[in-house]
């Protein structure tokens, strides 16, 4: 259990004694110490807690769009052969291009505000969710289906009993995925078009030279990020446990 944390205590042990012989000037890497008074000022004074809020939303909202709309294609894709030959490819295409190439194009569309937030975040987690939830269902085995063939099962409970459970792992996989290129996209948007959320807290602090706020904004994305990632995977573990246990 210790293991996971000799990387960051060895990092901040470093961190710190780097600060304490001033490899570099204060104003470049601040302390340790600097850095947990300065969030402990932000949680204070509720700056931290109402960017942070404002980002939950945002990536709540997106998310969600993004995922409805993904698992339906998805699904739809992995259930008709012709469907995948006309939208696969194009799809592929467009994944290609990270979702921030598209921010020019779509800041002329929707200008600078919540709708480009959303559209961002529900682009970034439309195309990995699609993907892996039609290669979730074709790879379900062949012989399974056509067990549900011959016991007549309707649709409604094929698709309850056999699909979506089948390709739970591979959904899954695609939904973690999802998650994490939503939040970074999220974080970037809000430092480079946005006036709000915690990624305009870090663009703040390096605006004032304040580098201690950045690092703050740093630890911040990368804690909620962790959680969420941590959150997805016990709700696979709730749905999977039907799975053996070498699975």
């Amino acid at each position: 259990m210790l293991l996971p944390l000799i990387l960051p205590l060895s990092v901040l042990l470093l961190w710190q004694i780097a600060t304490a012989r001033e490899w570099l000037a204060p104003q470049i890497l601040p302390s340790p110490l600097t850095v947990f008074w300065t969030f402990v000022d932000l949680v204070t004074s509720g700056d931290i807690v109402e960017g942070l809020a404002i980002s939950l939303r945002r990536i709540s909202v997106g998310f969600a769009i993004g995922a409805a709309f993904g698992l339906s294609l998805g699904i739809a894709m992995g259930r008709s052969a012709k469907l995948e030959q006309y939208v696969g490819p194009s799809l592929r295409a467009i994944a290609q291009v990270p979702s921030l190439g598209w921010l020019p194009f779509l800041m002329l569309i929707f200008g600078i505000g919540e709708t480009l937030n959303y559209v961002i975040i529900a682009k970034a987690c439309f195309v990995p969710i699609t993907i892996n939830t039609a290669a979730g269902i074709r790879n379900i085995p062949v012989h399974y289906v056509e067990v549900a063939h011959v016991l007549r099962l309707r649709r409604s409970a094929m698709l309850f009993r056999l699909i979506l459970p089948g390709a739970l792992p591979t959904i899954f996989s695609g939904i973690r995925l999802a998650l994490g290129h939503a939040w970074i996209a999220m974080v970037v948007v809000e430092m480079l078009a946005d006036t709000a959320g915690v990624g305009y807290m870090m663009t703040w602090g390096r605006t004032l030279f304040q580098i201690d706020i950045v690092i703050v904004g740093m630890v911040v994305i990368g804690a909620i990020g962790f959680l969420m990632d941590g959150g997805l995977r016990w709700i696979e573990r709730r749905l999977r446990r039907w799975a053996p246990v070498h699975a």
